[in-house]
């Protein structure tokens, strides 16, 4: 079974991904986690978890449209010309 590992450097901060392995069960995990990742003090705190019990989202698509944040996202042209279009329709 594949073990995913995330680790926290000290508190406050978010738990980042850090690594993989195989395990044949819970136990062995825990060791494993605790000698890879724990063994010098470098995490505050590891989470544990079987790769089976992640859910990934495979269609995932953001819900909102956030193209005008990027500048390479945004065309001020585009947008110029299409507001003197739809004012001179209105004239």
């Amino acid at each position: 079974m594949i073990w995913e590992v995330f680790r926290q450097e000290r508190a406050g901060q978010a738990l980042e991904h850090a690594g993989s392995f195989e395990a044949p069960n819970e136990s062995f995990a825990e060791i494993y986690a605790r000698d890879f990742y724990g063994r010098r003090d470098e995490s505050e705190a590891v989470w544990v978890v079987p790769r089976a019990s992640i859910l990934a989202i495979a269609d995932f698509e953001p819900g909102l449209d956030t193209s005008y944040r990027r500048v390479d996202g945004y065309s001020l042209k585009v947008k110029l010309k299409e507001a003197r279009e739809r004012a001179a329709a209105r004239r």
